[in-house]
Parts: C-alpha cells; structure tokens; sequence
C-alpha cells in the first residue's frame, strides 16, 4: 500500500470530515469530476483531429446495489493513466481539472466547462463510503489501472480490465449507525433527486436504470372483460435537463416555458407577475433568470422566510439560497444566477471572496429597480398588483435603513390619495399639489374610509391639499424614516413629510393663529378646568384653528404620534409608549358656547362631564381605545334623559 502524499493524516480527515456540512453532496462532487472527465475527451476531440468522438457518446451513468451497498458513477471521459491516477487521487488537494484549465485557458470556448478547482472533491466520497475503488482507461490506451483505498492510510493501484476509455467511481457505503442511516442513499427517488437538485444542469446526459411501471399489451384473444395488467420493467432514463433555461436567448423560451420553470422549481401554483432576464459578459460574466411572483408566500413576513437566489457556478448549484444576492426589500424575488467567474470556497458550498458576489447583487439590484420603474410607468394595473402583496417591504425597507434606501425606494411607494381617491406615487402627489403647498402630508390609520371622515383629514382637504392616507402599520415609521421627498430645481431641499395629526401644519393664516390664541387667553379658566377633568390624559387643552364642522380633536405634539402609539402598544412592552396628546377644541361649534356657559354658570361638573365625553368621542373617531367604554356609555345616557 502506497501512503498518502501528504503532510499527515490530519489533511485527509479534513477533507473528509471538516471540509463539507452536508453529505449528500458527495454526488454532486462526483458527477462534477465525471463532467469534466467527458469535457475533456470533448475539447481534444475538437483540438485533435485523430480523435473520433461525437458529443452524443459522451454521457455520465449513476447506478447503484442494494445487497452490494455500492453506488458507481461512470463517465465516457479521457480516462487516467497509471500515473495520472497516483497524481490525481494519491496527492490530496492536485487537481488535475484545474491544471487543465491553466493550461488550455486560450483555448476553451463554451463548449468547454471545466467545473473543478481544488482537487478535493472526489475525497467526499469518504463522508458516505467505508471503500473506493476508482477502474480508469484513459482514450487511446489498451490498458486499464484500479486505484483502491479505505480512506485512513493509503491506496494502492492496480492494473486491472475495462472495456472501453472512462472512469468508475464505485462506493461501498458505511454501515448504518444511529446517527446516519446510509442506505437513504441506496434508493432510487434519492439519487434521482439528487442529481436533479445539484447535477441538473450539468452539460451531459446523466444516464440511470429506473424502474417504470407500464401496460402489457393486451393479448389478442382477450375478451369483453378483460382488465389491463402492468409490469414493471428497467429502462434507462436521462434524470438531468441539461441545459439550463436561463442560457439560453431570451427570444429562444417562451413564456410558457418561462413561467412552467418558475412553477416546477419553485413550487408555486400561479404563473409569475414578472419574469426578468440578465446576460452579462466582460469582468464578471454571469447569467440570471428572476422571477417576482404573483402573490405573496405565506410566509413572507415570519422569522423562518429566508430569502436568497439559487447560485449556480458553471451550471452546478452551489447554494440554494445565497442570501447576499438580494437585499432585504427584494426578499419576494425568486431565481437562479450562474457564474463561472465566481471564486469559490474550497467545499464549493460558500464564496471565498465577497467583492464578486457583491458586485452581480449590486447589478442585479439595479435590474430589479428597472424593472419595477417599468411597470409602474407602463403597467400601473399590474404594479398596483405587485404593490398590494409586497409593498410593505419596500417601506419596511425604507424604515430599517434608518432612511438611507430611501433615493431607491420612495419612488416605487405608492399611497392612497383622499383627494383622487386612488393610490398614487410622491411624484404624483407633488405634480398635482398647489404651488404654495409647503409639505406632503399624510394621515395614519387603521382604514382608508375611517381615515377619510376624521375631522383632521376633511379640515386639510378643506384648505385643497390632498392627503395620503396611510393604513399599513409600518407607514408612518417609513415616513418618519423619509422626512422628506422630492427636490428643488438646485437638488436639494425635499418637502416634509407631515402627520395632519401632530403639531402644527403651518396651512392657518395669520389672522387665524391670532383669532384662536385671542379665544385661547380670554378662556384660560375653562381651559384649566378642562385640563383638571381629563388629567395626565393630555398635555393641554386648546383652541384649534385647524378644525371646520366637529367639536373637538385629539392630536399629539412630538416623535410619538397616535398611530405610532397604537402600533406600538400591539407589541411587547408598547403599552410604556405613550403620545403627549393635546385636545383641540372648535370654538366656532355650538358645544364650546356651551361649555362657556356653564363656565359662567360655574357648573364644574358639567364642564367635566362634557370635557370628558368630547375626549373619549375624539379617541373613538380617530380609532383609537377608550379607556372606560361603560363609563363613556353612561355619560351619554345620562344626556339623554
């Protein structure tokens, strides 16, 4: 037995034990060295005219025995030579793949793939395998060599009969313990879906025997009553596709084609809303097919969505789900991206280095961005669509950056509009205000009907600026995040974004502030017993110069708005978060004449009755809870008799 040529022992349990997270890859390692066995018989048999070989001989072959425990790969590839099988597979870590890549580099073109790197791969066979024996012949020679080995110590290499050139990889698996149950990998539908999962796309047919059940034909002297009879016979199949849809030119797939990848690999029942191509060559060269779907997972907005783009490299999946393709907002969207030019981690499971990946997301971003742009100008029926199921996570994405995403996303939003009465962009919105308009200003709530019928809402309307109302939780946190959109002709100085519920709006005039401070000062007694009525429930009382036909308002001064506070409280903890609200009332209703009557009167209680009764209808108009609903009902009640 020959020693392994390496530093130590120490090397090999690494490469078997430590280097790869997941033993079902150790097929897709081994199919990938079976490829580039068979690309490289193709590439001489295009360099060298001697060389007599059709591309449709070349094929990889799986098969596998239950009674023997063995699992054998075998291409149609250029073989190895005694020599080439010490080299190879007696050096940890040489791959003869890579050094044929150096070596031919001006010479490949695309019908040349070459998947290996490392030299390392064929060694996860011993993650599965107690026993490998490798049988090779290279193209060209009559003899043939085995190269044997258990894995611990050392291998030995003998000659041996093979028919024709290629190489047999054959496992003889580890026995079963409690922890791992190797006969999994003995089964028919688990090698199938393995190579569908990882080997799909690699460029040669992957042949297998399968079982296939199917009629026997009926017997010629069979009669009325005669029923079908099934058999179940052994038939080669090809498992893998071969070549993947996303090479291929834009103009050659349909959208049917399109739409049935998305739907069989992605498992989903409805056809995309959006199917988004990308061909790059120059510096990094990759291709992606991305697909935004019709509807939102149910999952989308749970802990356990995970979000990412499958990432093949030289057709071979690499990670199902690379989450550092996609940013955040972009979760919905689902793809596949192939790169050759990726530089991968030695286990092909994770990227070595990041600066390429992160310059395909920062392309494929922009993509994305394009795209939704499009549709928002050309399809506006169908980004409407798009927005209903995941606009929330373009604002979401808005809020989380702390605003910094805002510049790529605050132009794809879209809000309802009290005055148009459809949903609208903050282009759109700004396009259609008045020339004075100082600010774009929104309201906050639970629905858009609720919204609409506050008082705050139809005073602002009153004075002909619209208003966006804004119903989804994470609306006003975007907002805020935002605080302004939009630019001036120099590119700068964007309007404020502003709640109509908190502080003020600067839309009174003049003569108006002074009118309801006048009124404020010449009531400061009935103003203070109000206070006293309602408490630490408000920071004042006041006179409003922003309400038209209702009595009274409630709004809120500082970061913390109503909406704010009622979204917070529905979390753990939030019931801490309070607004510092202000009651505003109309001095110009009949009910303030009342309550300066029964100041004069200095019938307290009845000012506090009613203080009490116009604050709790303030809080039920803006959706908000009051504190003593039987209470509330009773005051009423009590008017009324």
């Amino acid at each position: 037995m020959k020693k392994f040529k390496t530093e130590s022992k120490k090397l090999l349990d690494l490469m078997i034990n430590s280097i790869y997270t997941n033993k079902e890859i150790f097929l897709r390692e081994l199919i990938s060295n079976a490829s580039d066995a068979v690309d490289k018989l193709y590439f001489k048999s295009l360099t060298d005219t001697s060389v007599a070989i059709s591309k449709d001989d070349l094929s990889i072959n799986v098969a596998f025995d239950k009674d023997a425990r063995t699992i054998t790969v075998s291409d149609t590839g250029l073989g190895m030579t005694k020599d080439e099988l010490e080299t190879n597979l007696g050096t940890i870590a040489h791959s003869g793949s890579l050094d044929f890549k150096t070596e031919n580099a001006d010479q490949q073109g695309e019908d040349v793939d070459i998947i290996g790197q490392f030299g390392v791969g064929f060694y996860s066979a011993f993650m599965v395998a107690k026993h490998v024996k490798v049988v090779s012949r290279a193209y060209g020679s009559d003899e043939a060599y085995q190269w044997e080995s258990d894995g611990i110590e050392g291998y030995t290499v003998t000659a041996c009969e093979k028919a024709s050139h290629g190489t047999d990889v054959i496992l003889t698996l580890k026995d079963n313990t409690e922890e791992d149950h190797y006969d999994l990998f003995l089964d028919e539908h688990e090698l199938k879906a393995l190579i569908k999962r990882y080997s799909n796309y690699v460029r040669y047919p992957i042949k297998m025997e399968c079982s296939v059940t199917r009629q026997k034909p009926k017997p010629e002297d069979a009669g009325d009553d005669w029923k079908p009879e099934y058999e179940t016979v052994q038939e080669i199949q090809t498992i893998n596709s071969m070549i993947p849809i996303w090479k291929r030119h834009k103009s050659e797939v349909t959208d049917e084609e399109y739409n049935e990848f998305y739907k069989s690999d992605f498992h989903d029942f409805s056809d995309p809303l959006r199917t988004i191509t990308v061909h790059a060559e120059g510096t990094l060269s990759y291709d992606a097919l991305m697909f935004i779907p019709s509807h939102a997972p149910f999952d989308l907005y749970s802990k356990d969505y995970k979000k990412g783009l499958a990432l093949y490299s030289s057709n071979v999946l690499i990670m199902e789900k690379c989450e550092e393709l996609l940013p955040d907002y972009y979760n919905f969207v689902r793809g596949v991206v192939d790169s050759q030019d990726l530089t991968l981690n030695i286990s092909r499971e994770t990227l070595q280095h990041n600066s390429q990946l992160h310059a395909i997301a920062n392309k494929l971003e922009k993509k994305i961005r394009s795209e939704l742009v499009k549709m928002r100008d050309n399809e506006r029926e169908t980004y409407e669509k798009f927005f209903e199921n995941f606009g929330r996570g373009l604002k979401y994405g808005i809020y989380s950056s702390y605003g910094m995403d805002r510049d790529k996303l605050a132009d794809l939003l879209l809000f309802y509009s009290a005055k148009q009465e459809k949903m609208i962009t903050l282009d759109e919105y700004l396009e259609a205000a008045p020339e004075d308009q100082k600010a774009i200003y929104y309201a906050a709530g639970d629905t858009t009907d609720r919204l609409v019928q506050t008082p705050i809402v139809k005073s602002v309307l009153a004075k002909g600026y619209d208003v966006l109302l804004c119903t989804e939780d994470v609306d006003e946190f975007c907002m805020t995040s935002m605080h302004e959109y939009g630019y001036n002709e120099e590119g700068k100085n964007g309007k404020e974004l502003k709640n109509i519920a908190g502080g003020d709006l600067g839309l009174e005039t003049e003569d108006e502030k002074s009118a309801a401070e006048s009124i404020t000062k010449d009531n400061e007694a009935l103003f203070t017993t109000m206070k006293e009525a309602l408490g630490d429930k408000v920071l004042r009382v006041a006179v409003s110069a922003r309400l038209t036909d209702a009595p009274a308002c409630i709004v809120a001064e500082g970061p913390i708005s109503l909406e704010m506070e009622r979204v917070l409280a529905m979390g753990p903890g939030g019931d801490q978060v309070k607004a510092d609200r202000v009651l505003e009332i109309n001095a110009n209703h009949d009910i303030f004449k009342t309550l300066q009557k029964a100041q004069e009167e200095g019938n307290t209680e009845k000012i506090k009755q009613y203080t009490t009764i116009l604050y709790d209808q303030s809080l039920l108009v803006e959706g908000l809870p009051i504190e003593d609903p039987a209470a509330y009902a009773e005051a009423v009640c009590s008017l009324m008799k």
